[in-house]
C-alpha cells in the first residue's frame, strides 16, 4: 500500500507544547525542533534570563513563513502553585497543550552518605515531583478532555548511580511514574513516554559539575561504544518522535539514547 512520508513540514501546525528547562541543551533542542514543525512553544524554567535568551535565538532560526512562536514563562517546576500557573498561561496564550516534555531537572555529585537531607530534597523535588505537577496539571488543563502526549527526560541508571544516588532514585521513579500514567490516561487519549539519554555532551551540561565537568565528559568517551558523546538534537529528535504522531500506538515505553552505553560497560567501574 502507499504511505505519505509522515514527518514532513507543518506536521505540528497550530498545536502548542511545554518544555520545562527549555532554557539549554536538550531542552532547547526539543524546542527548536518542535518549532521547525511549526509547534507553538513554551519554555519554562527558573532562570527567566536564559530563557529569554534561548527564546531569542529559537525565534531567529525559523523560516519567515513559519507561524509557530515561543514563549520564555519563568516557572520553578518544584512548586505547585507555580506549575499551575505556566498551564494557565499556556492555555490564555494558546487555548491548548497539546504535547509536555519533562526536561527540567538537576542534581550534584557527591557520595551518598554525604548527601543531606536538603539536599536530597531538593533533587527528589525537581525530578521527581516537578514532573508529577507538571503532568498532572497539563492533564487537568486540556489533556484529561482534548488528549495528548507527554515526554519525560530521564537518565542511563540502569546500573545504579553512585555518586549521584539522588538522582537515580528520581530518574529510575519517573520511569515508573511513565508506566502509571500511561496506563491511567489512556482512555484520555494521552500517551505518556520517556527518553534516556546518554552521556551528551552541551556547554550548559559541562558546566554544571565545574571544574569536573571537562574530565567527566572525557572519561566517559571510552565507555561507549561509538567512541563519542551524544548531542542535545539526538536526544531532541527522538523525544519529539514520541510526541508525534508516528508515534501514535506507543505509550509506556522508555527508549535510550545512548549509542549502546548501557548495553557496553559500567561507567562506574573503579570509580567510588
Amino acid at each position: 500500500m502507499a504511505v505519505r512520508g509522515l514527518w514532513r513540514a507543518a506536521l505540528l501546525r497550530g498545536r502548542a507544547a511545554v518544555v520545562t528547562g527549555g532554557g539549554s541543551g536538550i531542552g532547547a533542542a526539543v524546542a527548536a525542533e518542535l518549532l521547525a514543525s511549526e509547534c507553538n512553544v513554551v519554555i519554562a524554567s527558573r532562570n527567566i534570563e536564559r530563557l529569554r535568551e534561548a527564546a531569542e535565538q529559537l525565534s531567529a532560526a525559523p523560516a519567515e513563513s513559519n507561524p509557530a512562536k515561543v514563549t520564555p514563562i519563568q516557572c520553578n517546576i518544584r512548586k505547585e502553585d507555580e506549575v499551575r500557573s505556566l498551564m494557565q498561561k499556556v492555555m490564555e496564550l494558546h487555548g491548548r497543550i497539546d504535547y509536555l516534555v519533562n526536561n527540567g531537572g538537576g542534581q550534584f555529585i557527591s557520595p551518598a552518605e554525604h548527601i543531606t537531607t536538603k539536599g536530597w530534597n531538593a533533587v527528589i523535588d525537581t525530578n521527581l515531583t516537578g514532573t508529577f505537577l507538571c503532568s498532572r496539571e497539563v492533564y487537568r488543563s486540556w489533556m484529561k478532555e482534548n488528549g495528548g502526549a507527554i515526554v519525560n527526560i530521564v537518565a542511563d541508571m540502569w546500573k545504579g548511580f553512585p555518586g549521584m544516588a539522588h538522582t537515580g532514585a528520581a530518574r529510575a521513579a519517573v520511569e515508573n511514574l511513565t508506566k502509571s500514567l500511561a496506563i491511567e490516561w489512556a482512555d484520555s487519549g494521552v500517551r505518556v513516554n520517556s527518553v534516556a539519554p546518554g552521556v551528551i555532551f552541551s556547554e550548559s551540561a559541562v558546566a554544571n559539575y565545574k571544574e569536573l565537568g571537562p574530565q567527566i565528559f572525557k572519561d566517559y568517551v571510552s565507555k561507549i561504544p561509538a567512541k563519542r558523546l551524544g548531542v542535545p538534537e539526538e536526544v531532541a529528535h527522538r523525544g519529539c518522535f514520541l510526541l508525534s504522531p508516528a508515534a501514535s500506538f506507543i505509550s509506556g515505553e522508555t527508549v535510550k539514547v545512548d549509542a549502546g552505553q548501557s548495553l557496553y560497560s559500567s561507567p562506574w567501574e573503579n570509580s567510588w
